[in-house]
This record gives C-alpha cells, structure tokens and sequence, in this order.
C-alpha cells in the first residue's frame, strides 16, 4: 500500500472513532478495535490488549495513547521507516483529536445557554446509557483468553473487584497488582 493511501486510512480511521467516541477513551475501545483489528488489520487482537494496558499506565487519555501507538505500528509494519512512522502517529493523533477539541468550543459557546432546554436534557440522558453501554461493553471485550491465562488471573480480577467496589486506592491496588503479576508469572 502507498504511503500517503495509508496515511489517509489512519486519518479518517481516527477521525470517525474521534465523531463518535462519546464517553471518553474506554467508550472508544470498541470502535478503536473494530477499526484497526477487524476492519484494517494493521494490529492483532493480542497486540491490542497490550496498546490498551500500556496506554492504561501512561499519562494521557486512553484514546490518544492508543492512537499515538497504533499510528507509528501501522506504518512501520508497512515496512516504512520510523520516521514515517513517527508522522503516523502525528496524524492519528490529530485525528482523533479533532472532533473532541471542535465539540468542546462549540458546547463552551452554547451549553450555558441551553443547559436548561428540555431537549438537550432527554439527548444527555440517552447518552449517559449509551456510554455505559460501551464502557461496559470494552471491559467484556478485554475478558479474553489474552488477559485471563488461567484460574490465577480471575482470582486477581476478582480481588481487585471487590477492593475497586470497596474503595480502595487504585494506585495501591495497581502496584499489588504488579507485584502479583511479577510473584505469580
């Protein structure tokens, strides 16, 4: 595939995922995966299980962490160089940035005055669901034999469960978590 055609696909790839990722980067999951897995191939199932627990532990939204990943993989497995790479992930980066900073000037120039009008309030409340949906629907997707190897990993997943249900830190339930991972694998 020409590089610039590959270019364009990252683009507008990420640029729908950015129109209709509403709820932020777990609600984008299962469009980020559909996208770049079934539809494009440019990444493995196992690959993208593994984009989402790095972005998961390096600042930034999930979603641009992704993007920022899945661009510079796409094109260098391509068989380009890494600098090519590098302006992938620039552009799907962009991407999938654009639609969120337009939506944001343009609900700060208008939410205020509307926030009251009953129309916008039944919209937000589909929306709320509609989000759940999906962020439910990624943590069901990451329920795959990649993540959970054996009866030790559900016994993990389900500690921290109960101590996220509980109210216990995450930053200390992520370190156990490492070091479980580092004792039992």
């Amino acid at each position: 595939m020409e590089l610039t055609e590959l270019y364009l696909q990252l683009f507008i790839s990420f640029l729908k995922i950015g129109l209709f990722g509403f709820g932020g980067g777990y609600a984008m999951l299962p469009l980020i995966q559909r996208e770049v897995v079934d539809i494009h191939g440019w990444i493995s199932v196992n690959d993208f299980t593994d984009i989402v627990a790095i972005s998961q532990t390096t600042p930034g939204p999930i979603a641009f962490n992704s993007a920022t990943y899945i661009g510079y993989t796409a094109i260098t497995e391509a068989g380009y160089s890494t600098g090519y790479g590098i302006l992938g992930s620039a552009i799907s980066t962009l991407a999938v940035s654009i639609p969120s900073l337009i939506l944001m000037t343009l609900v700060c120039l208008f939410f205020f005055r509307l926030k009251n009008n009953p129309w916008l309030q039944s919209s937000l409340s589909v929306l709320k669901l509609t989000i759940i949906g999906l962020i439910a629907s990624a943590a069901l997707m990451l329920m795959n034999e990649h993540n959970f190897i054996d009866y030790k990993s559900w016994i993990i997943f389900t500690i921290i469960m109960i101590a996220s249900i509980r109210k216990v830190d995450p930053i200390l339930l992520i370190v156990l978590s490492g070091i479980a991972g580092l004792i039992l694998y």
